[in-house]
């Protein structure tokens, strides 16, 4: 390759990738992005809807992939003791609103996926991956609109659990 293919080859791939690399994360204690997204009842859920409430947000790649699959339905099993605690669930991936639709139907899903189809969501937490597909993490957040907590690595097996355990030591009883 001559040196001029090589260095605009060199700026494609910086210009693909600033993007995706200059998302950063929101920081423990500061403020959720806010977002407005279509479910799979094509209702809009926004962030400001939840204000009051805890909430556990948790992007996930794509919709029907094993691992996906797997976080959904723990989240689904588990959805009673969400409740319990007043803590609402929401899952985020960049797939459509249709996508949705059959992914919740297919796997009986009680509580809302949001279609991040536009992926402004994905790049406002941090979460997009350079394919496109948003990074298995999951924010707590809290009924100020804070992040009360970021899982940077999630096993989807797991972490339905864990998230409960760690939201009992959060949410402390009034009084």
């Amino acid at each position: 390759m001559n040196a001029s293919l090589v260095s605009r080859l060199g700026a494609l791939i910086i210009a693909l990738l600033l993007p995706v690399l200059a998302s950063a994360e929101p920081a423990t204690g500061s403020m959720a992005p806010g977002f407005r997204l279509q479910d799979q009842h094509d209702a809009w859920v926004s962030l400001a809807d939840q204000k009051g409430k805890w909430l556990v947000v948790y992007f996930y790649p794509m919709d029907e992939t094993p691992g996906c699959t797997t976080e959904a339905c723990e989240f689904r099993d588990n959805i009673f003791a969400f409740r319990r605690l007043g803590v609402n669930v929401l899952g985020i991936s960049v797939q459509d609103v249709a996508s949705k639709k059959e992914f919740a139907a297919k796997h009986s899903l009680p509580f809302s996926v949001l279609a991040d189809s536009n992926k402004a969501v994905a790049k406002a937490y941090g979460v997009l991956g350079i394919l496109g597909f948003a990074h298995r993490e999951t924010f707590v957040i809290d009924p100020q609109g804070r992040i009360a907590k970021h899982y940077a690595d999630v096993d989807p097996k797991a972490h339905s659990k864990q998230l409960l355990v760690d939201l009992q030591a959060l949410i402390k009883p009034a009084g």
